[in-house]
């Protein structure tokens, strides 16, 4: 349990399964796994009540750089315990293949690289330069469902 280990000693908690609003309906798995590769749904930020966490908005006009870059922490957190409700272990990971960032921003924004750190810095502290080192897009786009500011996708190679 080396990386819950390490969620620990960074005092994080992963949140649990995603609280859908009222009405919202999510036909889909959050983690599929096939051949090897665990391929992840987009995610957003979540409370620890397993509900959509703010700020709300577009990077660039209602939230700011910092602010995103603390939602796309929250992601890979959330990402990260759906992960540990499909594989039992976080450890069964051996590398984080992919990353697809993306921020719902203003038009003239173009910081999405820093807003997805906040994502790609938890999982490297995590799983270190090996493990976790990956590929990775960030892109703007005009709107996220329920107004999320940050929704990431990932895919990760399982043991």
């Amino acid at each position: 349990m080396e990386i819950e280990g390490r969620l620990d000693e960074m005092g994080l908690i992963l949140p649990p399964a995603v609280k859908a609003p009222p009405g919202v309906m999510l036909p889909f798995s959050f983690v599929r796994i096939h051949a090897g590769i665990a391929y992840i749904s987009g995610h957003g930020p979540q409370k620890a009540d397993g509900t959509v966490a703010g700020p709300l908005g577009k990077v660039g006009a209602d939230v700011t750089v910092e602010q995103g870059y603390e939602a796309a922490k929250l992601v890979a957190l959330s990402m990260l315990g759906s992960l540990k409700r499909a594989l039992g272990d976080l450890d069964r990971v051996s590398a984080w293949l992919r990353l697809h960032g993306m921020v719902n921003c203003a038009p003239d924004f173009a910081q999405q690289p820093a807003v997805i750190n906040g994502c790609s810095d938890l999982i490297l502290a995590l799983y270190g330069p090996d493990r976790g080192a990956h590929s990775r897009s960030a892109v703007g786009m005009g709107s996220l469902p329920f107004n999320m500011a940050v929704e990431i996708e990932a895919m990760a190679a399982i043991d």
